[in-house]
């Protein structure tokens, strides 16, 4: 136990305690808090709706530890509260108060945006008290959520399907997914023509490209055969001098997205690596909305520009913050010293430093100057011009840290009236590009501009989507289309065909047709919910209060007058209503309708309506269809399975069927997947080759029953025991054949208990 000190700091992490106790003496002790320590109980809704939303915290079972260690040391010494300075920092150091029986009046609150020396002495210098402002805003922001969630999730469960959830900011991204992939899918491709020509004067090539493209095959085809006779000079040339300034310095957003765009790192990912970089004292606070740097790091990255590059690649810059609610007082994001440029750790940290470093020097440099040429080419014969482009990078400035420069395209010295040679005329044909889907930094971008969520929720509201299964991040592997393309040879059109991918994507937002259903729910019964100015006014109400111009629970109950009549009115919706029921035609043979809605486990067939006499049949919708395109056809082929086969050698019944995990036939009590295969026409060959197998496989998995619920298994990693509690690998030097009882339960009793590993994972 240590001797009692005479400051103790509590902070957020541990590795941030590592740091920060580097920096102070022997009179300073500091300990993590492992987070928040007190939050609402899971269970209920723990609101006293009745006087004043006044919210009923309790400490987390996993910090009870914590909160009695940090109690003792709290005992005759000074408590200084030094999480993060955010708003949620400013709760987490006022739940401490709460718990430590500390008076939130008194107790000293240090802030920092950088873990370093000099900051962190600066801070124990300059104490302040907590600013209970900022805790009511955090506060009304959990409140408000607990009661969206706590009232919106259970009549989810209800009207659409049971373990889905609701929330204020989730349900919003959520239903900017779905609307997106709607655009797709309504989206129409539009065909033109890109024609392109290279000419030539003096030897020297000159590629063009017409100054907009033609609308359709036939024009096109008649344009090139007449242009192709024509004459062509250069009547007009332009040399312009362009500037290309660097960008800001980053925020959480921008870091996410262009951490995505540069690093492939998914928006989760780039925040942990921050926040390691961060508790390492290698960048300042990774949570922010401003793009502001302080004078000093203005200086001091100037001064390095200076030494490293010249005075002429230097151009200091303070960026203005573009969001006017950006709520803490923090810096950009950006290395806490600059002249550290490369950091020892793990690749992704390393990569990550380095965007962070160039960003941010790139930022106080010199714009890069460029020469742009574009030369205007007459035909004789046609209105249109084709246009030829140069540009020449005549100075890198930023670029030199930052990158962007492109390959100069180098033209030849032209002027006015100098005839060109047609040497090459030919046109593609190109469509029109729909609404892309979002990428996670993609919807991130979005969810900013449409002021929705703050930098701390961006990371959590996009894991949340996808692991309630509402969006699916996927490959898309797009479609095969072909082009037209025109050449003129000889002066005669030439036609051929290539083809293209067309929706191709990787790493994007997919919604599942449970989120379809729920946004539609949502949309037509909690319109407020789920509109987008009202999640955003909701920020603004945050602010309001964190600034001390409006009571937080004011704000609560002016929200629930009008959320909570909207729970209650909806309880009479029928399931049938929001499942989205589609009246596909009646089925010939016994005249009961079919429907395609959404079920328990996603888009399904019912053949027949729901009685108390007799219930209806259900089939899942055929693979590439959907509740809104699925034929009468399809459909009735659907309710043909399950589908008898033939019989095995032992004349065992095989049935072909479609489930909740796809095609499988089943043959007795077993089932086997037929994934690949259609269970409409596979043969009774096929599918004794695919039962034989999986008999085969199930034989090799069972080395040796040991008795006692103790067996000897194959793994995907060899061979190892199990009781069905525990697992215990098996040594390659080690025949699993020869193991007895008794070896097989000392081996057990050595492995690491699952649940227990689990446990501790989770408390970390």
């Amino acid at each position: 136990m240590y001797d009692m000190p005479k400051n103790l700091v509590i902070v957020e992490s541990p590795a941030k305690a590592q740091t920060i106790e580097k920096f102070l003496g022997k009179d300073y002790i500091v300990k993590s808090s492992f987070g928040h320590i007190r939050d609402l109980p899971k269970k209920g809704l723990n609101i006293d709706i009745e006087n004043g939303f006044t919210p009923k915290y309790e400490i987390n079972s996993d910090k009870k530890t914590v909160v009695r260690d940090l109690k003792k040391l709290a005992k005759g010494s000074e408590v200084l509260l030094a999480s993060d300075e955010d708003r949620e920092g400013e709760a987490i150091a006022w739940h401490l108060t709460q718990a430590l029986d500390l008076d939130p009046k008194k107790t000293k609150r240090i802030v920092f945006h950088e873990i370093t020396k000099p900051a962190i002495e600066q801070a124990i210098k300059h104490p302040r008290t907590l600013d209970l402002r900022l805790v009511d805003a955090q506060q009304a922001r959990r409140v408000l959520d607990r009661l969206v969630g706590y009232e919106l999730s259970p009549l989810l469960w209800k009207k659409v399907r049971t373990g889905l959830s609701a929330g204020r900011v989730q349900s919003v991204a959520v239903r900017l997914i779905v609307e997106r992939e709607r655009e797709i899918r309504q989206f129409t491709a539009e065909s033109s023509f890109k024609v392109t020509a290279i000419f030539e004067h003096n030897n020297d090539s000159i590629p063009a490209t017409l100054n907009s493209p033609l609308k359709d095959y036939v024009q096109t085809k008649n344009w090139l055969t007449e242009t192709a006779s024509a004459s062509f000079k250069v009547v007009n040339l332009d040399t312009k001098p362009s500037r290309r300034s660097p960008s800001a310095p980053f925020t959480t957003s921008t870091l996410q997205q262009e951490a995505s765009i540069k690093l492939g790192f998914n928006v989760r990912q780039t925040m942990t690596l921050a926040q390691r970089l961060y508790e390492a004292g290698l960048i300042t606070y990774m949570r922010t909305d401003s793009t502001i740097l302080s004078d000093l790091a203005i200086k001091s990255i100037g001064d390095y520009i200076k030494s490293q590059y010249g005075q002429s690649y230097h151009s200091a810059r303070q960026y203005k913050t573009r969001n006017r609610s950006a709520q803490e007082a923090h810096e950009a994001i950006r290395p806490t010293n600059i002249s550290t440029t490369a950091i020892a750790g793990d690749g992704g940290e390393k990569k990550l430093y380095d965007l962070i470093w160039r960003r941010v020097v790139a930022s106080q440099m010199s714009e890069a100057r460029i020469s742009r040429t574009a030369i205007q080419i007459a035909i004789s014969n046609q209105k249109e011009l084709f246009i030829a482009k140069g540009e020449a990078l005549e100075f890198d400035g930023y670029m030199k840290v930052y990158g962007g420069a492109k390959d100069d395209i180098v033209l030849p010295p032209l002027k006015v009236n100098d005839p060109l040679i047609l040497k090459q005329l030919g046109a593609r044909e190109q469509f029109s590009r729909g609404p892309a889907r979002y990428s996670e930094a993609g919807l991130v971008k979005k969810l900013e501009e449409l002021g929705i969520g703050r930098p701390s929720t961006y990371a959590p509201t996009i894991t949340t989507i996808q692991s309630r299964g509402y969006v699916e991040k996927r490959d898309l592997m797009g479609e095969q289309r072909k082009l037209k393309l025109l050449t003129i040879k000889d002066k005669q059109v030439q036609e051929s065909e290539e083809e293209e991918t067309t929706g191709a994507d990787r790493n994007k937002l997919v919604p599942t047709p449970i989120a379809e259903v729920t946004t539609d729910f949502l949309t037509k019964y909690f319109s407020s919910v789920v509109d987008y100015d009202f999640t955003a006014r909701a920020e603004e109400n945050f602010d309001a209060i964190a600034m001390g111009q409006q009571k937080w629970n004011a704000m609560i109950s002016d929200f629930y007058k009008d959320f909570h009549p909207l729970i209650e009115r909806t309880e009479d919706v029928s399931r049938h209503e929001v499942s989205q029921a589609r009246l596909v035609g009646n089925d010939p043979n016994s005249g009961k309708p079919i429907y395609a809605r959404f079920g328990r486990y996603g888009p399904m067939l019912q053949l027949g309506e729901t009685t108390e006499k007799q219930k209806p049949d259900f089939a899942p919708l055929p693979e590439g269809s959907s509740i809104d395109s699925i034929t009468l056809e399809q459909a009735l082929t659907m309710f043909r399975l399950p589908r008898k086969v033939g019989v095995t050698a032992d004349g065992e019944e095989i049935q072909a069927n479609i489930g909740r995990f796809g095609p499988y036939i089943k043959v007795g009590g077993k089932s086997v997947s037929i994934r690949g295969h259609d269970p409409h026409n596979i043969t009774q060959e096929q599918a004794i080759l695919l039962y034989e197998e999986k008999l085969k496989k199930d034989a090799e998995k069972y080395i040796k029953d040991l008795g006692q619920d103790v067996k000897i298994l194959n793994g995907p990693y060899g061979p190892y025991i199990t009781n069905g509690k525990k697992n215990a690998k098996i040594d390659n030097n080690t025949d699993p054949t020869t193991i007895t009882l008794a070896q097989a339960e000392k081996m057990l009793a050595k492995a690491p208990d699952k649940k227990r590993r689990f446990r501790r994972k989770k408390t970390k």
